[in-house]
């Protein structure tokens, strides 16, 4: 294919996550063509995206030869096997995080792309928040000096169950594979894999099936790395509090990319991927004095624009799968640390 032809791709599922978080992105980004949707509501496709093939057959869509690139937007328990059955089928895969649901699952995908010379990848967009962009700056440049303590919270109050998937009793649901998975991905980008998972993951709402509360600790040789979240917080706390020998950063606060989505904007907006001035974490100094500092520019879209460049310039993907098949590791890890009340050793 040539290198100045867009890559056709095709959307498989079209609930909140294809309509929101993953065709604004496709359809924005220059070098790809969202060209086809699979769904089981093609009017609703066809009314908003009109310029798309509605499919309501995965199988059919992976028939298409111009299809290079398919994008799965679909329960975490279909994962695994609708990413198998593109990959045999010759094309280029985006598994939504989480990944899979066990790293065996993901092993073996990683081994199909290989051996079929394909791009996989796991969209993990929270490595393009403004907060972890910044933080990961703060690290890169020395302003913290060695981090030695590292908080990061996903606290949310919704005490309410509402019976969707991911709160029912099932392989793959809870907050952990959900929210969990986002903070195990970004603390491997900052120090790499653990050598330890202690965890302790509870059910605390009436009626809730599925984990609705985690509490990890990452053990690395110099530092303790906390991933905490609920659902029963009232207040959120700290997004993130990271302490190093020479300042600690701490940010409050959901990236604003996720809101613009829902609300139906995008990346043509003028204010996209930028975080409000009142909204920048503060950088405390030795001394204890607090400035804010200005958070840098987040970019869900460059995800697929590095999809884009891996498929059709051989570049590497913006999630590399191993790094993906770590997160599902330390999310098994914890859920045997748990049921063992023990620490896990990878």
């Amino acid at each position: 294919m040539s290198a100045d032809q867009p890559v056709k791709t095709a959307l498989v599922g079209f609930g909140v996550s294809g309509q929101s978080f993953h065709a604004p992105l496709l359809t924005f980004v220059d070098g790809i063509e969202l060209a086809a949707v699979v769904s089981s509501k093609p009017d609703l496709v066809k009314s908003k995206l009109p310029d798309c093939t509605p499919y309501t057959s995965f199988e059919e869509v992976l028939e298409q030869p111009e299809i290079e690139l398919v994008v799965l937007s679909l329960p975490n328990t279909l994962h695994y096997d609708h990413a198998k059955k593109a990959l045999l089928a010759g094309k280029h895969v985006v598994v939504e995080k989480p990944f899979t649901i066990t790293s065996a699952e993901a092993k073996e995908l990683i081994e199909i792309a290989e051996q079929k010379d394909l791009k996989l990848s796991v969209y993990h967009n929270r490595r393009f928040d403004c907060d972890f962009l910044t933080l990961q700056d703060l690290m890169e440049t020395g302003r913290l000096g060695k981090v030695h303590s590292y908080l990061c919270n996903y606290n949310r109050y919704r005490p309410d169950i509402k019976g969707r998937w991911r709160e029912q009793d099932i392989p793959g649901a809870g907050i952990l594979y959900d929210l969990g998975a986002h903070g195990i991905d970004q603390a491997l980008c900052l120090f790499g894999t653990p050598k330890s998972v202690q965890a302790k993951l509870r059910v605390q709402r009436k009626d809730a099936a599925a984990v609705d509360h985690f509490h990890l600790v990452l053990g690395y040789d110099d530092c303790d790395v906390i991933l905490h979240g609920n659902c029963l917080s009232t207040e959120q706390g700290p997004r993130f509090q990271v302490s190093g020998d020479k300042a600690t950063y701490i940010t409050y606060g959901m990236d604003p990319q996720e809101d613009m989505l829902k609300a139906g904007g995008g990346p043509a907006r003028s204010d996209w991927g930028v975080e409000a001035e009142d909204d920048w974490g503060t950088l405390y100094d030795e001394a204890g004095e607090g400035k804010p500092v200005p958070s840098q520019k987040g970019g869900y879209e460059r995800f697929y624009a590095g999809m884009r460049d891996a498929i059709r310039h051989g570049t590497a993907v913006p999630v590399s799968p191993h790094d993906a098949m770590q997160t599902i590791r330390i999310i098994e890890a914890a859920y045997l640390s748990d049921k063992e009340t023990r620490t896990v050793f990878l």
